[in-house]
């Protein structure tokens, strides 16, 4: 049974009724973040009950020195960690001497909202405290994306039964640990505090790595709307935390509104000596504006995000809310902003996983990034992995890969490798492939070419060597093959010739000499410098071409189709439906030796392949290997249901689209996997905006063109969405018995809807 306490809405994540048990789950779904820093919904009171506390700054992480692997050769020595930051919700509350403290009183009308419509998150329940005081709380925090240094809280006191003494203390405080250090080290070296009137400063600076944050607060007290030019009338310091103490007498039924600023500057962004100068700075640009213009310039600028990427739903409210939710967190992570950012697993949710960037990014994010913003956004993306080529290059040199082969990692923070499961970091070689295919798709979307001559060509080669390199030639079966390997489906580890692996490498060398060629046919003097930087010879191609040209891939005569490696037949092919519900999710209940025995498939693997490669392959073939290959598929991984839902629709299973879509928009909603107190599942979120354009829209581009082959569940009266495509804006809106287009843009646009060319004008309707 999956939970089911958020209720349904168009424009919000809303719960009601305090459970204990639910806190955790409710502190991931009901995170905020801008792009350079996030939160979890942990309270800003102090709270005795089972909570995880998580602050979090875009590109800050730690490298945790490893506890397994470290003494094998080529193994990296650190796992980066998504770092904890200091603390600066803190608000201690006494009310007539006795702790606020949701654990420890009566809770009543409790409810939360994260609204995703305008941004920001507002708490509200009244309490019976253990010495009889009723008091009525509503608390709203906002991370701005305008002043993206800058976080708001309005925290409101009613007393409702008596006049009472209310103690606000607020805090800043580094002495903060992660929940998933090896070996309960402290992240965060303290180096200065600073105070003055009501502003607190603690600059604190990570071990190793040396970034430098100066975490910052600024608080002032209103009541009924009156700002009461409060002063703390006491201040407590130590070396790593400043806590200010605020009296105020508030009367039976008046409204006590605590008003706290704060956030990080970081010295990503300021010299050392510039952090608190930076943080006076944003606090005085955020009273200037003061606490309504904050919030309504919030509210305008989630207005201009939404304008442009907001997917409409018509007769489905949880499907709705869902899409919303993961279009809501995606543009929270990254607005693509600062191309040293990337796009982590857990965004500002959670520390699990650690690393910033995965192959997700390419393989899942960059579409959407790509249709709904500008170009230059997925650019970014893109020119984040050639900034890390050396780092790639030198990851492949420690595993013995010479000549400026490149392995990309997969997982990192700088481009250096930093995963610490030999499976995943030695044989998960396939992200080399997602990044090679993000160019390739960068370029069939946006027509951009200029990126492949100027960056992207060069880390095409050098992933073209790592192939190369990597595979093996087999005199028993006279092929190239590619051994010891772990392909998407991580539930298998060590196996030989992964389909997918195997397939997308052949791809990359193949789309690689097709680039080389076309930059020297057309910018020569692009090609004379990449060669000279490279030192790629004519003869090192005619080996690569050997390489692709005889690579092998696994296939059953018997069921016809493409193996997912060589040995999936000697498995006991019981099928998921036939395996008892007590024993899953399987990666829970199971032990790793049975489950790399098991035929179960965690997310799209040969799939992953068709997915991808889809022109490669007749629809019949893809009906073939979805049939063969989904009912082993146990969905365990956040980005399985997505490709599947595409793969449904494309084949007309508008139901099971339809079941794949709810799985994959309200993964963490919902909890499928049981596991949403760690953090949300960013990355797959782009999968839910792709399963809908992709999937029921069939949106492609072939030739340089839109196609399309609108489809919709049976429930929905309608759906639509934008695509920013070649700086043009098309609407598509699809409803029961037609599509209608709109076109933002001063240039008419031919597109295919199931194989029949429309024509498409500036500012008019067109129905299909």
């Amino acid at each position: 049974m999956n939970q089911d306490y958020i209720k349904p809405d168009n424009w919000s994540i809303i719960e009601e009724g305090f459970d204990l048990e639910r806190v955790k789950s409710s502190e991931s779904l009901f995170s905020i973040g801008n792009g350079a820093m996030g939160q979890r919904a942990n309270f800003e009171e102090f709270y005795s009950g089972n909570t995880f506390q998580g602050s979090y700054i875009a590109g800050i992480y730690y490298p945790d020195k490893t506890k397994v692997g470290w003494w094998k050769n080529g193994y990296p020595e650190y796992f980066a960690k998504v770092l904890n930051a200091p603390v600066w919700i803190g608000i201690l509350i006494e009310i007539n001497g006795e702790s606020l403290d949701m654990a420890a009183c009566k809770i009543a009308n409790f409810r939360r909202e994260l609204n995703m419509k305008e941004g920001w998150y507002n708490r509200s329940f009244s309490a019976t405290l253990n010495n009889g005081i009723e008091i009525d709380v509503n608390v709203r925090r906002f991370l701005s994306l305008d002043l993206d240094e800058l976080g708001v809280i309005k925290y409101e006191i009613t007393p409702k039964n008596n006049d009472a003494t209310i103690v606000f203390k607020p805090y800043l405080d580094a002495g903060v640990h992660n929940e998933d250090a090896n070996w309960e080290e402290k992240f965060w070296e303290p180096l200065e505090t600073q105070h003055k009137n009501n502003e607190a400063f603690v600059v604190a600076r990570t071990f190793k790595t040396h970034f430098e944050v100066a975490t910052y607060m600024h608080n002032s007290i209103y009541i009924n709307n009156e700002n009461q030019n409060a002063e703390p009338t006491f201040v407590d310091t130590t070396s790593d935390k400043v806590i200010f103490t605020y009296e105020q007498l508030v009367s039976k039924g008046q409204t006590v509104a605590f008003q706290k600023l704060g956030g990080y500057t970081v010295s990503m962004n300021h010299s050392s000596a510039e952090l608190i100068p930076a943080a006076q700075n944003v606090i005085q640009q955020g009273l200037a504006l003061g606490y309504d213009t904050l919030l309504q310039n919030q509210i305008d600028s989630w207005a201009k995000i939404w304008e442009m990427s907001d997917i409409t739903i018509d007769g489905d409210v949880k499907a709705q809310q869902g899409i919303r939710f993961n279009i809501f967190q995606l543009n929270q992570t990254y607005l693509g902003k600062d191309s040293r950012l990337n796009i982590g697993p857990k965004g500002f949710t959670g520390e699990k996983y650690g690393g910033s960037t995965y192959w997700d990014t390419e393989a899942y994010c960059i579409p959407f990034y790509m249709a709904t913003k500008d170009q230059q956004v997925a650019r970014n993306l893109l020119a984040y992995r050639y900034n890390q080529l050396d780092k790639a290059i030198e990851n492949a040199e420690k595993l013995g890969f010479k000549n400026g082969a490149a392995l990309y990692p997969m997982v990192t923070m700088n481009g250096e490798e930093c995963h610490n499961e030999w499976e995943i970091t030695f044989e998960e070689i396939h992200r080399n492939g997602a990044i090679a295919f993000a160019v390739f798709n960068y370029y069939r979307f946006t027509g951009d070419y200029s990126y492949i001559p100027e960056k992207g060509l060069e880390v095409l080669i050098g992933i073209a060597r790592f192939w190369h390199q990597r595979a093996t030639f087999s005199t028993y079966r006279n092929q190239y093959v590619i051994l010891g390997v772990t392909g998407p489906n991580e539930y298998e580890n060590n196996v030989n010739n992964n389909f997918y692996t195997n397939y997308i490498a052949k791809w990359c060398i193949d789309y690689t000499i097709e680039q080389i060629e076309k930059v020297k046919q057309e910018y020569a003097s692009d090609f004379d410098r990449i060669m000279s930087k490279v030192k790629l010879e004519p003869t090192e191609i005619l080996h690569w071409k050997k390489v692709a040209d005889h690579m092998y891939f696994p296939y059953s005569e018997e069921h016809d189709v493409y193996l997912q490696q060589d040995g999936f037949l000697d498995k006991e092919l019981v099928k998921v439906h036939d395996l008892d519900k007590s024993q899953r999710p399987i990666n829970q209940k199971w032990s790793w030796d049975r489950i790399l025995r098991s035929p179960y498939i965690k997310q799209a693997d040969t799939l992953q392949g068709f997915y991808f490669f889809e022109d490669h392959f007749t629809r019949e073939q893809l009906e073939k290997h979805f049939d063969f290959y989904e009912p082993f598929t146990v969905h365990e991984s956040s980005l399985s249901p997505c490709v599947h839902s595409i793969q449904a629709a494309n084949l007309g299973r508008m139901e099971q689209a339809y079941t794949f879509y709810l799985r994959t928009s309200r993964l963490d909603l919902d909890d499928y996997n049981k596991e949403v107190e760690e953090g949300l599942h960013i990355t797959s979120m782009a999968g839910t905006w792709m399963s809908i354009v992709e999937g029921f829209g069939g949106m492609r581009v072939k030739n340089d063109t839109l196609h399309f082959e609108p489809r919709i569940p049976k429930d929905w009266n309608g759906y639509s969405f934008k695509i920013n495509f070649r700086n043009q804006i098309l609407k598509v809106s699809v409803h029961q018995n037609e599509t209608n287009f709109t076109l933002e843009g001063e240039t008419a646009i031919s597109v295919y809807v199931n194989g029949k060319e429309v024509l498409v004008e500036p500012d008019s309707l067109v129905t299909v």
